[in-house]
């Protein structure tokens, strides 16, 4: 059902505003639940560092989780960030021109989502590489050509876990690329108009 107000508006700005809303809420739901899987897994891999802390380790776990756990700050930044689309995308459709904000303002707010993203992107990859070395560390560290297992330090060893951490890192990347790919298209959107 249309109202009298949707006609007010131009065609246009009902395009652009009814595009921020849905993508951002896309956009905004899809980080949540990704953010909130990677950082369960991250908070676990986090205690279950220190619990082996006295044991020796490979330095790049430190490093790596640390930048995963940045790069798992800016998906949130990132989600906040969608969260304000959808509220632009509301205010654009307002019946009052002076709070209706100008298109200058809207392409500054999708600039400076992609920079959270991209900065965000970069950080967990950052996060991954570290990762993936010690994995590789630790792959390369083990007994070749057998599947002989020597009592002793256990960390030594790639896990199950180990794995499940670099999941959990993917998982950010992929809320980054769909924040990326969500600015991208209400970036493509606003310059159609």
């Amino acid at each position: 059902m249309t109202t009298d107000f949707d006609y007010t508006l131009p065609p246009a700005v009902r395009r652009i505003s009814g595009s921020f809303r849905l993508v951002g809420w896309i956009s905004f739901w899809t980080q949540v639940v990704l953010a909130a899987i990677s950082s369960l897994v991250l908070m676990f891999a986090l205690v279950n560092l220190g619990a082996r802390s006295g044991q020796s380790s490979n330095p790049g776990t430190g490093v790596g989780l640390l930048f995963a756990a940045l790069g798992l700050v800016a998906v949130y930044m990132s989600a906040f960030w969608a969260f304000r689309y959808t509220r632009l995308g509301r205010r654009l459709r307002s019946h009052d021109t002076t709070k209706r904000p100008s298109p200058k303002d809207a392409l500054q707010a999708l600039r400076l989502g992609t920079v959270i993203s991209m900065v965000g992107m970069l950080i967990t990859l950052f996060g991954s590489q570290a990762l993936i070395g010690s994995l590789l560390g630790k792959a390369l560290a083990q007994p070749q050509g057998g599947t002989v297992f020597v009592p002793g330090n256990i960390n030594q060893y790639v896990e199950a876990f180990d794995i499940f951490v670099v999941q959990a890192n993917t998982n950010t990347l992929l809320a980054h690329f769909v924040s990326l790919a969500a600015t991208l298209w209400l970036l493509r959107i606003v310059n159609r108009a």
